[in-house]
Parts: C-alpha cells; structure tokens; sequence
C-alpha cells in the first residue's frame, strides 16, 4: 500500500463500550499495525441527548486494558483534531451547502406532523412511505419551491433539513474487502437527511467529512452499517473525493446462534457482555466486566479476534503480535460469529499457565484478604500447584484452601472409599516414616514412603487415598508429597492423627 494506512474506530458515548464494539476496535488496530498505519480513536457526540457521562472515558480505559491504545484521538492529537465531533460541528454546515450548491442536496421544510401523515397514509395502504425522487416534487423542498420562496423560508427562520438527493434509474456497484461487489437500485433508497436547522449534522455527513479530512484509508465497521455504504459512496462521489475501502464486519451473535448479541444479554445469560465494569449514572445498575470477573486481556483480545475471523490454519492462541501478523481482511468471514462463553474461559485458562506465579500470588493475597499476614512467596508456590487446574485467580481458594487451613470435616464419599480396616496401622507408619526423615524434601518423602509401599507389597490406593483424605479432607488437589512438603512436618502428623481420632 503506497498511501500510508489510517483507520479510526469511532464510538458513540452513549454508554459502556459493548464487546461487539471491541472487535470493532481490535480489527482497526490489527490492520493499522500489519499495514505501519495509524488507528485512530473518534468520539461521535453530536447525539447530544443520548451522551452519558463517563462513557468517553470508560472507551479509553477498555482499549488500554486490551492493550490496543489509539495512536490519535483524545488527548493525542496528531494534527487531525479536534477528535471529538462536538468540536467539529462548525465544519459541516459549509458541506451540506456545497452539496446544495453542487445539485446534490437540497433544503426539506416538511414538518414532522407532514411527514407523519405521508407515512401513516401509506401503511393503511400496505405501503412504505420513502421520501426520495418519486415523490419529492409533491413535499415541501427547495426543488419543489421557487428560489424566491425557499429564500422566504430561510429568512424567517423556518426549520428546515438538508437532504441528499438520491439518484433515479442508476445502479451503484459497491466493494467491499469482506463482503465483495454489491449491486444496488437507487430507485430503493430514500433522500437521507444529512443536516438539521439546529446547526447539527447526522451521522452520515459528518462520518464522511470527517473520515475525508482525517484522511481515513480503510473503513473497517460493524454489519449493521451495510445499509449505509451506498449513500456514503454517492457522498464520497457528490464532494468528488475518493473514497475509503469498506470491510463491514460479521454480527456478533448470542450462544444459541440465533440474534445478535446485545448489551442486555449479560445480565440475561450470566455473562459480561462489557470489557471493564460499569456503573449506569442514571440508576446505578451494575454491569459485570470481564476484567473484574478475573479475565485476562490477552485471553478477551484472542478469543474476540476468533469471532468473524480465521487464520487459516488449526493454530487458536496467538500473541497480539502474532495477531497482527496474521490478520487479513479477506480472512473475516460474512456470516456472524457466534459469541461461546466456554470458550472464552478455554483462552482464560490457557493464559492462566502463563502467568508468572508471583504476580497472581499478589492478586490472590487482594481477593482473600486473609492471606495478607502469609508469606508471599509461599502463596507463590501454593499458586504454582494449582493454576494449572484454574481458569480464574478466583479458582485459587477452593483449589489450595487445605494449604492454609487444615479440614474440619471429611467428603463422605471419599471417607468411605479410603478408609478400610487396617488404615489406621497403616497411617500410623506412614507417620513414623515421616517423623524419622531428616532432608525434608518432595523428592525424600516420596522416595521414603514409595519405597516402603513398594517393598511391603501394599496396594497404593491403600495408603496415598487416606494420606490424602487427612491432609485434604477430600480426595483431591495436587500431588500428596508436594502438599505434605508445603505444609511441613508437624502440621502433616496433626493432620493424620485428626484423621484417625475419627476413624
């Protein structure tokens, strides 16, 4: 590519940054890096009454916790500011008019009660009301008007909209990267609203002008804005600029496959649907974020770049950097991606073994503050026993509890199955073996009572299941020798001599 590549992800804040928005986002930056280019983050707020407070921020903060910060925008100008369209807004009113000027807008004086008389009239007639080229001469316009009589309007200060006069009897063939050539009537489209006589754009104009002027290369968004390419290529060819590529990304759909993923499913289906928490301003609703559940960004940023994508090969995990290496376009699929939250814990635990134990010691000490007063390092070592069976830091407790506190009670299923008649001798030698080692150490314990096991011709199961049953309470956790070394030797024969005070 000889123009160097630009492409801006630019949500609306009205809001937490939903996941679908996310992949949005991941896509723009794994292309921006494959090509050198330069992502970009807008901040489209002309909606005013929908903007929440909060919400720009929350946007930031979620791409930085994916680790795929924005290059420009907010507070990182790189001389196409301002990022904001609400500090953009004295630029679009000379657009709308050189499209008047040019033949391809024109002033709409309809009021809102005509509009909606024209379209109750034609449901009762089985039709769709569309305000385009078969009917516009008929409604209040500058092209129905007399130039004398639209001037009159605009002098007293009548509300008005520019419109953009759509094409008849034309087919525009469109391209897009993902989804290919695409035919369409202009006959079918409606004369799209571009400007308000508040002094505000709609999306589309200023989605144009402002792409135009950031010097915006790839157009890379979500499905549900499909039906917007063509009047955005007619704008592009109006102002005779050229005009970005398009990719429009799949649907995000829900487990079942079936409807797209909203944001009022997490509550509904028990999983986060947001990056990072969020508390509604207006309620105070709290919504779950995968942060807090415990999820790593680099397991939500691997999993995301699998919905609508594929690399080709059988290879799921890959590094960012291995994501930006391997990312096409052409490889993003048309049809939508179902959102699988099993997955997701599948990368989760994946990343969990990477993790350096120290780290999630740190962050297990935060969430059981009952282990601060214990040394860090030995939580360190508790973690490096069991992270290998744990999705979340939240696993770690029920995985490790018996490291801390010794049982008080014992799974009765596993009573039953370890204890027969002879175990209490037999603990009462695997006490004696214990008490007589001198190098305490995983690698003498088990050498020492493997080896009386093995010369004494004792069946396993019959020693190492009520070994286990006492130093745990169940008959699980990690490997019996590595539990025994943890804990030590005093709080080991407590343990069993607990075991056999119950028999």
């Amino acid at each position: 590519m000889t123009t160097p590549v630009r492409v801006r992800f630019a949500p609306s804040p009205t809001g937490p940054l939903h996941i679908g928005g996310v992949r949005t986002a991941l896509f723009n930056y794994l292309f921006a890096k494959k090509h050198n280019g330069t992502f970009v983050l807008r901040i489209e707020d002309t909606d005013q009454n929908r903007y929440v407070e909060g919400a720009e921020d929350y946007i930031i903060k979620a791409l930085n916790w994916c680790n795929i910060p924005f290059d420009e925008g907010p507070g990182k100008d790189g001389g196409f500011g301002p990022y904001r369209q609400s500090e953009r807004k004295h630029l679009y009113k000379q657009y709308a008019e050189e499209l008047i000027v040019k033949g391809h807008a024109y002033y709409a004086f309809d009021s809102s009660e005509i509009l909606d008389f024209h379209r109750k009239d034609h449901e009762s007639k089985g039709k769709t009301f569309i305000y385009n080229w078969h009917n516009r001469l008929k409604l209040s316009n500058s092209l129905s008007l007399s130039e004398e009589e639209v001037k009159a309007k605009l002098n007293a200060g009548e509300d008005y909209v520019v419109r953009f006069k759509s094409p008849q009897d034309e087919t525009l063939h469109l391209k897009d990267i993902i989804r290919g050539d695409i035919k369409i009537d202009t006959n079918i489209l409606d004369d799209k609203v571009l400007f308000k006589s508040d002094g505000m754009p709609t999306y589309h104009l200023a989605n144009i002008v402002d792409d135009h002027l950031m010097e915006i290369t790839h157009v890379i968004r979500g499905e549900e804005w499909l039906p917007s390419l063509a009047l955005h290529y007619q704008l592009y060819a109006a102002f005779g600029w050229s005009a970005p590529e398009f990719a429009h990304l799949p649907l995000i759909l829900k487990p079942t496959g079936k409807g797209k993923l909203s944001k009022r499913d997490g509550d509904k289906l028990g999983f986060p649907v947001f990056p990072l928490e969020w508390t509604d301003p207006k309620t105070g609703d709290l919504s779950r974020g995968y942060k807090e559940d415990g999820y790593f960004a680099d397991a939500m940023v691997n999993f995301l770049a699998f919905l609508g994508w594929n690399p080709g090969t059988e290879q799921e995990i890959f590094s960012l950097d291995g994501l930006v290496n391997a990312f096409e376009l052409e490889r993003v699929n048309k049809a939508g991606a179902r959102f699988d939250p099993d997955k997701i814990k599948w990368f989760n635990h994946h990343y969990m073994q990477e993790q350096d134990n120290y780290n999630l010691a740190v962050a297990f000490q935060q969430i059981k503050t009952e282990l601060v007063e214990i040394d860090t390092q030995y939580i360190e070592m508790v973690v490096g026993l069991v992270k290998e069976r744990a999705a979340f830091i939240g696993d770690f407790w029920s995985l490790s509890h018996f490291f801390f506190n010794a049982p008080e009670s014992y799974d009765e299923k596993a009573f039953k199955k370890a204890i027969k008649d002879d175990t209490i001798s037999v603990l009462s030698e695997v006490k004696r073996l214990i008490t007589a080692i001198e190098e305490f150490s995983v690698d003498t314990l088990q050498q020492t009572i493997k080896g009386w096991i093995t010369s004494n011709e004792i069946g396993f199961g019959k020693v190492m299941m009520p070994l286990r049953l006492a130093l745990v309470g169940a008959l699980q956790g990690p490997d019996v020798f590595d539990i025994i070394y943890m804990i030590g030797k005093t709080e080991t024969i407590k343990r069993i001599n607990a075991l056999v005070s119950t028999i």
